[in-house]
Protein backbone atom coordinates (compact mmCIF):
# COMPACT_ATOMS: atom_id res chain seq x y z
CA UNK A 1 0.00 0.00 0.00
CA UNK A 2 3.38 2.48 0.38
CA UNK A 3 2.97 2.97 -3.31
CA UNK A 4 -0.60 4.39 -3.00
CA UNK A 5 0.71 6.61 -0.62
CA UNK A 6 3.21 7.86 -2.41
CA UNK A 7 0.74 8.40 -5.50
CA UNK A 8 -0.96 10.54 -3.36
CA UNK A 9 2.00 12.41 -2.52
CA UNK A 10 3.47 13.27 -5.72
CA UNK A 11 -0.21 14.08 -7.00
CA UNK A 12 -0.42 16.74 -4.80
CA UNK A 13 2.91 18.18 -5.38
CA UNK A 14 2.03 18.13 -8.86
CA UNK A 15 -2.09 20.23 -8.48
CA UNK A 16 0.75 23.23 -6.65
CA UNK A 17 2.98 23.00 -9.43
CA UNK A 18 0.82 23.06 -12.26
CA UNK A 19 -2.20 25.10 -10.65
CA UNK A 20 0.92 27.80 -10.61
CA UNK A 21 1.76 27.13 -14.85
CA UNK A 22 -2.48 27.27 -15.03
CA UNK A 23 -2.46 30.49 -13.44
CA UNK A 24 -0.55 32.41 -16.32
CA UNK A 25 -1.69 30.62 -18.74
CA UNK A 26 -4.81 32.83 -20.33
CA UNK A 27 -2.49 36.19 -19.40
CA UNK A 28 0.63 35.54 -19.98
CA UNK A 29 0.54 36.38 -24.12
CA UNK A 30 -1.46 39.62 -23.18
CA UNK A 31 1.31 40.46 -20.24
CA UNK A 32 3.89 39.99 -22.84
CA UNK A 33 2.11 42.21 -25.82
CA UNK A 34 1.93 44.78 -23.22
CA UNK A 35 5.57 45.73 -23.85
CA UNK A 36 4.99 46.28 -26.84
CA UNK A 37 6.38 43.29 -28.66
CA UNK A 38 4.82 41.31 -32.01
CA UNK A 39 3.31 38.21 -32.18
CA UNK A 40 6.51 36.21 -32.38
CA UNK A 41 8.00 37.91 -29.47
CA UNK A 42 4.77 36.75 -27.44
CA UNK A 43 5.75 32.83 -28.66
CA UNK A 44 8.76 33.54 -27.91
CA UNK A 45 8.31 34.36 -23.82
CA UNK A 46 6.73 29.89 -24.40
CA UNK A 47 9.70 29.12 -26.15
CA UNK A 48 12.27 30.30 -23.58
CA UNK A 49 10.32 27.79 -20.86
CA UNK A 50 10.15 25.19 -23.21
CA UNK A 51 13.83 25.63 -24.26
CA UNK A 52 14.98 25.65 -20.51
CA UNK A 53 12.83 22.40 -19.97
CA UNK A 54 14.75 21.04 -23.19
CA UNK A 55 17.59 21.54 -21.78
CA UNK A 56 17.48 20.29 -18.88
CA UNK A 57 15.22 16.79 -19.55
CA UNK A 58 18.49 14.34 -20.43
CA UNK A 59 20.68 15.75 -17.56
CA UNK A 60 17.66 15.79 -14.96
CA UNK A 61 17.00 11.85 -16.08
CA UNK A 62 20.49 10.88 -15.69
CA UNK A 63 21.21 12.77 -12.68
CA UNK A 64 17.85 10.90 -10.96
CA UNK A 65 19.61 7.60 -12.63
CA UNK A 66 22.27 8.10 -10.30
CA UNK A 67 21.68 9.98 -7.52
CA UNK A 68 18.05 9.86 -7.40
CA UNK A 69 15.05 11.97 -7.91
CA UNK A 70 14.18 13.90 -4.56
CA UNK A 71 16.60 16.43 -5.18
CA UNK A 72 14.92 17.42 -8.52
CA UNK A 73 11.24 16.96 -7.04
CA UNK A 74 11.86 19.58 -3.91
CA UNK A 75 14.95 21.81 -6.10
CA UNK A 76 12.66 22.33 -9.06
CA UNK A 77 9.81 23.91 -7.51
CA UNK A 78 12.22 26.40 -5.81
CA UNK A 79 14.27 27.58 -9.13
CA UNK A 80 10.37 27.94 -11.16
CA UNK A 81 9.83 30.52 -7.77
CA UNK A 82 12.59 32.38 -8.59
CA UNK A 83 11.73 32.27 -12.10
CA UNK A 84 8.15 33.24 -11.87
CA UNK A 85 8.80 36.42 -9.02
CA UNK A 86 11.22 37.93 -11.89
CA UNK A 87 8.69 37.37 -14.50
CA UNK A 88 6.01 39.05 -12.20
CA UNK A 89 8.45 42.28 -11.76
CA UNK A 90 10.35 42.09 -15.13
CA UNK A 91 10.44 45.54 -16.68
CA UNK A 92 10.91 44.63 -20.66
CA UNK A 93 10.66 41.58 -22.72
CA UNK A 94 14.08 40.49 -22.68
CA UNK A 95 14.39 40.71 -18.74
CA UNK A 96 10.74 38.68 -18.86
CA UNK A 97 12.42 36.14 -21.17
CA UNK A 98 15.22 35.20 -19.09
CA UNK A 99 12.90 34.62 -15.94
CA UNK A 100 10.64 32.47 -18.20
CA UNK A 101 14.06 30.32 -18.98
CA UNK A 102 14.65 30.30 -14.95
CA UNK A 103 11.07 28.91 -14.38
CA UNK A 104 11.76 26.68 -16.77
CA UNK A 105 14.90 24.99 -15.79
CA UNK A 106 12.57 24.05 -12.59
CA UNK A 107 9.66 22.92 -14.31
CA UNK A 108 12.30 20.76 -16.22
CA UNK A 109 13.53 19.36 -12.92
CA UNK A 110 10.44 18.54 -11.32
CA UNK A 111 8.47 17.23 -14.18
CA UNK A 112 11.27 14.92 -15.28
CA UNK A 113 11.99 13.85 -11.61
CA UNK A 114 8.17 13.12 -11.12
CA UNK A 115 7.32 10.88 -13.82
CA UNK A 116 10.53 8.96 -13.03
CA UNK A 117 9.35 8.86 -9.15
CA UNK A 118 5.94 7.15 -10.74
CA UNK A 119 7.48 4.60 -13.09
CA UNK A 120 9.40 3.67 -9.37
CA UNK A 121 6.09 3.20 -7.21
CA UNK A 122 4.04 1.45 -10.63
CA UNK A 123 3.92 -2.10 -11.69
CA UNK A 124 4.03 -2.86 -15.06
CA UNK A 125 0.44 -3.15 -15.14
CA UNK A 126 -0.54 -0.10 -13.27
CA UNK A 127 1.56 2.25 -15.20
CA UNK A 128 -1.20 3.74 -17.40
CA UNK A 129 -3.27 4.30 -14.37
CA UNK A 130 -0.87 5.84 -12.06
CA UNK A 131 0.52 8.28 -14.54
CA UNK A 132 -2.83 8.96 -15.64
CA UNK A 133 -3.80 9.64 -11.75
CA UNK A 134 -0.60 12.31 -11.73
CA UNK A 135 -1.91 14.14 -14.69
CA UNK A 136 -5.30 13.98 -13.16
CA UNK A 137 -3.63 16.32 -10.71
CA UNK A 138 -1.87 18.13 -13.13
CA UNK A 139 -4.91 18.83 -14.97
CA UNK A 140 -6.84 20.13 -11.55
CA UNK A 141 -4.27 22.55 -11.06
CA UNK A 142 -4.17 23.44 -15.14
CA UNK A 143 -8.07 23.56 -15.24
CA UNK A 144 -8.86 25.91 -11.81
CA UNK A 145 -5.49 27.98 -11.96
CA UNK A 146 -6.82 29.99 -15.42
CA UNK A 147 -9.56 30.85 -13.60
CA UNK A 148 -7.36 32.32 -10.77
CA UNK A 149 -5.26 33.79 -12.82
CA UNK A 150 -7.80 35.58 -14.55
CA UNK A 151 -9.98 36.97 -12.29
CA UNK A 152 -6.31 37.96 -10.31
CA UNK A 153 -5.01 39.63 -13.32
CA UNK A 154 -8.76 41.41 -13.62
CA UNK A 155 -8.47 42.74 -10.04
CA UNK A 156 -4.63 43.59 -9.39
CA UNK A 157 -3.47 43.73 -12.84
CA UNK A 158 -1.41 41.06 -15.00
CA UNK A 159 1.60 41.03 -13.50
CA UNK A 160 0.21 39.85 -10.50
CA UNK A 161 -0.63 36.17 -10.92
CA UNK A 162 3.19 35.60 -11.47
CA UNK A 163 3.30 36.40 -7.53
CA UNK A 164 0.58 33.75 -6.89
CA UNK A 165 2.58 31.05 -8.47
CA UNK A 166 6.11 31.94 -6.99
CA UNK A 167 4.35 31.30 -3.87
CA UNK A 168 2.60 28.10 -4.76
CA UNK A 169 6.34 26.47 -5.98
CA UNK A 170 8.03 27.47 -2.60
CA UNK A 171 5.28 25.71 -1.15
CA UNK A 172 5.67 22.70 -3.17
CA UNK A 173 9.47 22.58 -2.84
CA UNK A 174 8.82 22.88 1.30
CA UNK A 175 5.51 19.81 0.75
CA UNK A 176 8.21 17.88 -1.53
CA UNK A 177 10.69 18.03 1.07
CA UNK A 178 8.58 16.87 4.10
CA UNK A 179 6.50 14.19 1.97
CA UNK A 180 8.30 12.62 -0.91
CA UNK A 181 10.91 10.09 -0.13
CA UNK A 182 13.57 8.70 -2.12
CA UNK A 183 12.50 5.84 -4.95
CA UNK A 184 16.22 5.43 -6.42
CA UNK A 185 16.65 1.54 -5.55
CA UNK A 186 12.94 0.62 -4.26
CA UNK A 187 10.88 -1.84 -4.96
CA UNK A 188 6.93 -1.05 -5.87
CA UNK A 189 5.87 -1.14 -2.60
CA UNK A 190 8.18 1.39 -1.58
CA UNK A 191 10.78 -1.19 0.32
CA UNK A 192 14.40 -1.22 0.14
CA UNK A 193 15.49 -4.94 -0.91
CA UNK A 194 16.75 -7.32 1.60
CA UNK A 195 20.25 -7.26 1.46
CA UNK A 196 20.78 -3.99 0.33
CA UNK A 197 22.04 -0.13 1.65
CA UNK A 198 19.95 2.54 1.36
CA UNK A 199 21.18 3.37 -2.05
CA UNK A 200 19.99 2.22 -5.58
CA UNK A 201 19.97 -1.22 -6.37
CA UNK A 202 22.84 -2.53 -8.59
CA UNK A 203 22.07 -3.58 -11.92
CA UNK A 204 22.99 -6.69 -13.77
CA UNK A 205 25.21 -6.26 -16.62
CA UNK A 206 25.00 -8.30 -20.00
CA UNK A 207 20.91 -8.49 -19.91
CA UNK A 208 20.19 -8.90 -23.22
CA UNK A 209 17.49 -6.15 -22.70
CA UNK A 210 19.48 -3.25 -22.15
CA UNK A 211 20.49 -1.99 -25.08
CA UNK A 212 24.27 -1.06 -25.57
CA UNK A 213 23.75 2.39 -25.11
CA UNK A 214 21.45 5.14 -22.94
CA UNK A 215 20.22 6.86 -26.33
CA UNK A 216 20.18 4.01 -28.47
CA UNK A 217 16.26 4.75 -28.09
CA UNK A 218 17.25 7.25 -30.56
CA UNK A 219 17.99 4.27 -33.22
CA UNK A 220 14.26 2.95 -32.58
CA UNK A 221 11.28 3.32 -34.93
CA UNK A 222 9.18 2.97 -32.10
CA UNK A 223 10.60 5.61 -30.46
CA UNK A 224 10.88 8.17 -32.82
CA UNK A 225 7.01 7.59 -33.45
CA UNK A 226 5.55 8.18 -30.55
CA UNK A 227 8.69 11.08 -30.37
CA UNK A 228 6.88 12.91 -33.24
CA UNK A 229 3.38 12.38 -31.91
CA UNK A 230 4.71 13.98 -28.43
CA UNK A 231 6.13 16.56 -30.51
CA UNK A 232 2.77 17.19 -32.13
CA UNK A 233 0.90 17.16 -28.90
CA UNK A 234 3.36 19.89 -27.48
CA UNK A 235 2.99 22.04 -30.68
CA UNK A 236 -0.35 22.29 -30.29
CA UNK A 237 -0.58 23.15 -26.57
CA UNK A 238 2.11 25.85 -26.11
CA UNK A 239 2.06 26.78 -30.23
CA UNK A 240 -1.51 26.84 -30.83
CA UNK A 241 -4.09 27.03 -27.23
CA UNK A 242 -1.04 29.09 -24.85
CA UNK A 243 0.02 31.18 -28.02
CA UNK A 244 -2.79 32.09 -30.64
CA UNK A 245 -5.72 30.95 -29.30
CA UNK A 246 -5.94 33.28 -26.42
CA UNK A 247 -4.70 36.26 -28.64
CA UNK A 248 -7.48 35.16 -31.04
CA UNK A 249 -10.37 35.12 -28.44
CA UNK A 250 -8.97 38.71 -27.26
CA UNK A 251 -8.74 40.43 -30.89
CA UNK A 252 -11.20 38.84 -32.75
CA UNK A 253 -14.33 37.81 -30.39
CA UNK A 254 -13.72 40.06 -27.64
CA UNK A 255 -13.35 37.82 -24.61
CA UNK A 256 -11.32 39.62 -21.40
CA UNK A 257 -9.08 38.19 -19.44
CA UNK A 258 -11.52 36.59 -17.06
CA UNK A 259 -13.55 34.71 -19.66
CA UNK A 260 -10.19 33.57 -21.21
CA UNK A 261 -9.52 32.28 -17.97
CA UNK A 262 -12.84 30.48 -17.22
CA UNK A 263 -12.92 28.53 -21.08
CA UNK A 264 -9.97 27.51 -20.31
CA UNK A 265 -10.92 26.15 -17.30
CA UNK A 266 -13.62 24.52 -18.64
CA UNK A 267 -11.63 22.76 -21.30
CA UNK A 268 -9.45 21.52 -18.35
CA UNK A 269 -12.07 19.81 -16.57
CA UNK A 270 -12.86 18.06 -19.53
CA UNK A 271 -9.46 16.18 -19.07
CA UNK A 272 -9.66 15.70 -15.83
CA UNK A 273 -13.38 13.82 -16.37
CA UNK A 274 -11.13 11.43 -19.19
CA UNK A 275 -7.85 10.97 -17.79
CA UNK A 276 -8.33 8.27 -15.19
CA UNK A 277 -10.72 6.14 -17.67
CA UNK A 278 -7.85 6.65 -20.43
CA UNK A 279 -5.17 5.75 -17.88
CA UNK A 280 -6.88 2.33 -17.24
CA UNK A 281 -7.50 1.95 -21.15
CA UNK A 282 -4.08 2.26 -22.09
CA UNK A 283 -3.49 -0.63 -19.43
CA UNK A 284 -6.34 -2.74 -20.59
CA UNK A 285 -5.96 -2.35 -24.23
CA UNK A 286 -2.25 -1.46 -25.21
CA UNK A 287 -1.04 2.70 -25.19
CA UNK A 288 -0.98 2.34 -29.15
CA UNK A 289 -4.81 1.56 -29.65
CA UNK A 290 -5.34 5.52 -27.98
CA UNK A 291 -2.32 7.37 -29.35
CA UNK A 292 -3.55 6.64 -32.90
CA UNK A 293 -7.48 7.71 -32.89
CA UNK A 294 -6.73 10.79 -30.17
CA UNK A 295 -3.91 12.38 -32.12
CA UNK A 296 -6.18 12.35 -35.18
CA UNK A 297 -8.93 13.88 -33.20
CA UNK A 298 -6.82 16.36 -31.83
CA UNK A 299 -5.95 17.80 -35.25
CA UNK A 300 -9.51 17.28 -36.06
CA UNK A 301 -10.42 19.83 -33.75
CA UNK A 302 -6.96 22.01 -34.81
CA UNK A 303 -8.49 21.80 -38.11
CA UNK A 304 -12.37 23.30 -36.81
CA UNK A 305 -10.34 26.08 -35.08
CA UNK A 306 -8.53 26.92 -38.30
CA UNK A 307 -11.89 27.52 -40.41
CA UNK A 308 -14.26 28.58 -37.28
CA UNK A 309 -16.06 31.80 -38.46
CA UNK A 310 -18.49 32.10 -34.84
CA UNK A 311 -17.30 31.79 -31.58
CA UNK A 312 -19.53 28.59 -31.31
CA UNK A 313 -17.43 26.57 -33.89
CA UNK A 314 -14.30 28.06 -32.73
CA UNK A 315 -15.04 26.26 -28.87
CA UNK A 316 -16.20 23.07 -30.50
CA UNK A 317 -12.79 22.86 -32.14
CA UNK A 318 -11.17 23.77 -28.83
CA UNK A 319 -13.19 20.89 -26.99
CA UNK A 320 -12.43 18.03 -29.72
CA UNK A 321 -8.91 18.89 -29.35
CA UNK A 322 -8.84 18.98 -25.26
CA UNK A 323 -11.11 15.38 -25.48
CA UNK A 324 -8.49 13.91 -27.81
CA UNK A 325 -5.88 15.46 -25.66
CA UNK A 326 -6.89 14.36 -22.37
CA UNK A 327 -7.62 10.42 -23.76
CA UNK A 328 -4.08 10.75 -24.83
CA UNK A 329 -2.70 11.57 -22.13
CA UNK A 330 -0.70 8.66 -20.28
CA UNK A 331 -0.69 6.98 -23.34
CA UNK A 332 2.91 7.78 -24.87
CA UNK A 333 4.61 7.85 -21.60
CA UNK A 334 3.68 4.57 -20.67
CA UNK A 335 4.48 3.27 -24.55
CA UNK A 336 8.23 4.57 -23.81
CA UNK A 337 8.20 2.96 -20.31
CA UNK A 338 7.49 -0.61 -21.96
CA UNK A 339 9.90 0.02 -24.24
CA UNK A 340 13.17 -0.04 -21.58
CA UNK A 341 14.63 -1.67 -18.39
CA UNK A 342 14.73 -0.01 -15.09
CA UNK A 343 17.96 1.18 -15.45
CA UNK A 344 17.39 3.29 -17.99
CA UNK A 345 14.42 5.00 -16.92
CA UNK A 346 15.76 7.94 -16.17
CA UNK A 347 17.32 9.14 -19.65
CA UNK A 348 14.79 6.94 -21.28
CA UNK A 349 12.03 9.47 -19.75
CA UNK A 350 14.39 12.38 -20.43
CA UNK A 351 14.83 11.66 -24.03
CA UNK A 352 10.66 11.25 -24.39
CA UNK A 353 10.14 14.73 -22.50
CA UNK A 354 12.62 16.33 -24.70
CA UNK A 355 11.25 15.95 -27.79
CA UNK A 356 7.70 17.08 -26.29
CA UNK A 357 9.71 20.05 -25.08
CA UNK A 358 10.70 20.38 -28.95
CA UNK A 359 7.70 21.14 -29.73
CA UNK A 360 7.26 23.61 -27.01
CA UNK A 361 10.43 25.47 -28.01
CA UNK A 362 9.67 25.48 -31.68
CA UNK A 363 6.04 26.24 -31.93
CA UNK A 364 5.39 29.21 -30.37
CA UNK A 365 7.94 31.00 -32.49
CA UNK A 366 6.94 29.49 -35.73
CA UNK A 367 3.73 29.51 -35.18
CA UNK A 368 3.76 33.01 -33.94
CA UNK A 369 6.02 34.23 -37.37
CA UNK A 370 3.50 32.32 -39.27
CA UNK A 371 0.42 34.22 -38.21
CA UNK A 372 2.37 37.56 -38.61
CA UNK A 373 3.12 36.79 -41.94
CA UNK A 374 -0.19 35.16 -43.14
CA UNK A 375 -2.93 35.03 -40.24
CA UNK A 376 -3.57 33.19 -36.75
CA UNK A 377 -5.94 30.52 -38.59
CA UNK A 378 -3.07 29.51 -41.04
CA UNK A 379 -0.75 28.75 -37.87
CA UNK A 380 -3.11 26.72 -36.30
CA UNK A 381 -3.99 24.89 -39.47
CA UNK A 382 -0.46 24.00 -40.54
CA UNK A 383 0.05 22.73 -36.67
CA UNK A 384 -3.27 20.57 -37.17
CA UNK A 385 -1.46 18.90 -40.04
CA UNK A 386 1.95 18.24 -38.29
CA UNK A 387 -0.62 16.74 -35.48
CA UNK A 388 -2.35 14.89 -38.16
CA UNK A 389 0.74 13.26 -40.13
CA UNK A 390 2.62 12.12 -36.78
CA UNK A 391 -0.36 9.89 -35.89
CA UNK A 392 -0.46 8.63 -39.16
CA UNK A 393 3.13 7.81 -39.14
CA UNK A 394 2.82 6.44 -35.94
CA UNK A 395 -0.11 4.26 -37.02
CA UNK A 396 2.14 2.98 -39.68
CA UNK A 397 5.67 2.66 -38.23
CA UNK A 398 4.87 1.78 -34.39
CA UNK A 399 4.69 -1.60 -32.79
CA UNK A 400 3.02 -2.78 -30.11
CA UNK A 401 5.28 -2.22 -27.19
CA UNK A 402 5.17 -4.86 -24.62
CA UNK A 403 5.75 -4.89 -20.54
CA UNK A 404 9.32 -5.21 -19.90
CA UNK A 405 10.59 -5.91 -16.30
CA UNK A 406 10.21 -3.15 -13.60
Amino acid sequence: MRRYERLIAICISTVFVMAGQGVISPILPLYAQSFGVSTAAVGATITAFGLARLVTNVPAGAFADRRGRRTLLVGGPAITAIGMLGSGLAPNIWVLLFFRFVAGLGSGFYMTGAQIYLLDIASPDERGRFIATNQGALLVGVGFGPAIGGFVADAYGLAAPFMVVAVAAVLTSIYGYLRLPETLGTHHDGAVPEGTSDGPIEQASGSDNVPPSRFALLRSADFLAVGFVSIGVFSIRAGVRQTLVPLQLNQEFGLEVAELGTLFTVLGMIGLVLIWPSGWAADRFGPKALIVPTALAISAGMALVAVADTLSIFIVGLVVAAIGSSITGPAPAAYVANLVDEDQRGVAMGLYRTFGDIGVVASPVLSGSLADATSIPVAVGANAVFMGAAALWFLLKASNSSHRSA
